[in-house]
């Protein structure tokens, strides 16, 4: 079915971690508004992923980074390369590379490493770094991003997209409990937010199901989707821990699931 140009359509490309499986691969979502194709994150088996949901690498237009671990950057070096493939013609549109501040120096590291093989003509790629420090905003022609920092890495920043319509969709990155995040995702349509570990397991600067949900309740979500599943989340029961926080609509993320409003 085809989008209304100011609709706002969300997919899971990998809903994993760095730990390989496969039934998820690492870190990615993708979102469609307008003419714009978004990424969240690009880890390893990305690429392969939108190949399944029929969109091509030439196609996206922006690539937006929650930080720089590698299950969350890990294939951005081959889908900069593959679009130079075989001349670089195949690329109409300019594509956008955005994230928190040492975005800029991370890709002038891998340009340190990969030199020519990975650098897009000038006139057809852009780096935007969000602030750190607090919120901050960019307005494209078909949506507006919000973004705010979290709990992870100093570069961490969490997105909210907001289409032309109004339909908003949250992707918090890794984080911590996070009151930043809380107030980003206020009332949003959609919070994609991780949930690492079982409630038991939980470790320092990632969340579990049932903190998710404390943060999806406090920030009055219209439906929570929980992603970036360790493992030991298989044998949990992610579900029933988030509720012990969250009442409302509650989705657990899959490779390939589509979001329907």
């Amino acid at each position: 079915m085809k989008l209304a140009t100011d609709d706002l359509s969300v997919v899971v490309l990998g809903s994993g971690t760095c730990v390989p499986s496969l039934r998820r691969s690492a870190c990615s979502v993708f979102m469609e508004t307008g003419d714009a194709k978004l990424l969240f994150d690009i880890g390893p088996g990305t690429m392969r992923r939108l190949l399944e949901i029929d969109v091509e690498i030439f196609d996206v237009t922006h690539i937006f980074l929650s930080h720089f671990h590698p299950d969350h950057t890990g294939e951005l070096v081959p889908f900069l390369f593959a679009n130079k493939y075989p001349d670089g013609s195949r690329r109409s549109t300019p594509l956008v590379l955005a994230g928190g501040r040492g975005i800029q120096a991370f890709f002038d590291g891998l340009l340190n490493v990969y030199g020519h093989w990975i650098a897009l003509p000038p006139d057809g790629f852009r780096i935007i770094e969000f602030d750190t420090d607090g919120p901050d905003v960019r307005s494209f022609e078909a949506f507006r991003v919000d973004t705010a920092p979290t709990e992870h890495n100093p570069e961490s920043v969490a997105f909210r997209i907001t289409a032309a319509g109004g339909r908003s969709a949250v992707y918090s990155g890794d984080t911590d409990y996070s009151d930043a995040l809380i107030r980003l995702a206020h009332e949003a349509d959609l919070l994609i937010c991780e949930a690492a570990v079982p409630d038991a397991m939980k470790i320092v600067k990632h969340l579990t199901p049932a903190l998710a949900g404390e943060i999806a309740r406090r920030a009055e979500v219209k439906r929570l989707m929980l992603t970036h599943f360790y493992p030991p989340c298989e044998g949990a029961d992610i579900r029933g821990e988030c509720r012990k926080s969250f009442s409302g609509p509650l989705l657990l993320a899959e490779d390939l699931m589509r979001v329907d409003w």
